[in-house]
C-alpha cells in the first residue's frame, strides 16, 4: 500500500511539557547551550577546532540542520543532538538514520513505554544480565508545531503504524520531509498516549531536565523504572 501524502491531514499541536526520556549516557553539548546565534556556529566551530580537533565528535554534523532551524540556548543540546549525531546504523520509525527525528511523548507514561520497549531490544539484541541496568533522564519540553496526523481513521495508515516495520512509515516521512513538513503526530502502539516526530529542532521549546530514572531489565522486558530523586520504584504494565 502506497499512502497518498496529500491527503494526510495537517494538525496544530500545541503541548506544554510534553515527555522525551533519554539515556544519561549523552551529555550537554557546551556549543549549543552558548548564548551565540545558531548562524554564528560555524565561526565559533572553525576556530575552536584548531585546539580541540575532536570537537565534531561531540557536536555532530550540524549541516544537517538548516541554519533558520537550529536551536539555540539553554537547553538547546536536547533539541539539536538526535538531528546532529544521525546514522545508518540506527534508524527509527520515521527515518533511515540519515536525517535526524525528534521524537517526543504527550506524557510520561507513553514516554516510559516507547523508550522501556526500544530499550528491551537492545538488552535483548546484547543478551545483557538481568538487574538495574541503566540510567535514564526526564525532559520536559513544549512543541508548537503544525504537523501531518495518522491519527485518524478517514485513510488506512495501518502499515505506517506497524510497530515491528518502519519500511512504510520511512517512506512516507521521506515523502512529507520532500514536500515541506515539519513532522508527523501519530499514536504510540506501545503506550496510550499519542507522539510526534519533529523534523526540525526549532519545533519544540524551553527543553528542561526533569526526574532521572533507573530501569530494570528482567531478562525479558524492562519490567520496573526507578525515580533516583525519590528512591519510588514504579512497575510497567
Amino acid at each position: 500500500m502506497v499512502i497518498e501524502t496529500a491527503e494526510i491531514p495537517v494538525s496544530q499541536v500545541g503541548w506544554a511539557r510534553a515527555v522525551r526520556i533519554i539515556r544519561n549516557v549523552f551529555p550537554p553539548i557546551d556549543l549549543f547551550e552558548d548564548i551565540a546565534e545558531p548562524e554564528d556556529w560555524p565561526l565559533l566551530i572553525s576556530a575552536e577546532q584548531k585546539t580541540n580537533p575532536r570537537l565534531m565528535e561531540t557536536i555532530g554534523n550540524i549541516d544537517l540542520v538548516p541554519a533558520e532551524r537550529r536551536a539555540g540556548g539553554q537547553g538547546a543540546s536536547y533539541l539539536m543532538a538526535p538531528f546532529t549525531h544521525t546514522s545508518i546504523d540506527r534508524p527509527s520509525r520515521f527515518s533511515d538514520g540519515s536525517l535526524g527525528v525528534l521524537h517526543v511523548a504527550y506524557d510520561f507514561e507513553t514516554a516510559v513505554h516507547e523508550t522501556a520497549h526500544h530499550h528491551a531490544r537492545f538488552m535483548a539484541a546484547t543478551n545483557e544480565d538481568a538487574g538495574w541496568v541503566s540510567q535514564f533522564r526526564e525532559l520536559l519540553m513544549d512543541v508548537d508545531a503544525e504537523l501531518h496526523d495518522i491519527r485518524g481513521t478517514d485513510q488506512d495508515y495501518g502499515e505506517a503504524l506497524d510497530l515491528d516495520d518502519c519500511t512504510e512509515a520511512q517512506s512516507m516521512a521521506a515523502s512529507l520531509r520532500a514536500v515541506g513538513s515539519d513532522g508527523i503526530i501519530y499514536p504510540s502502539g506501545r503506550g496510550a498516549g499519542d507522539c510526534v516526530g519533529l523534523f526540525y529542532p526549532d519545533l519544540a521549546h524551553d527543553p528542561t531536565q526533569g526526574r532521572h530514572l533507573g530501569y530494570h531489565w528482567d531478562g525479558d522486558r524492562v519490567d520496573l523504572i526507578r525515580d533516583a530523586t525519590t528512591g519510588d520504584v514504579f512497575r510497567i504494565v
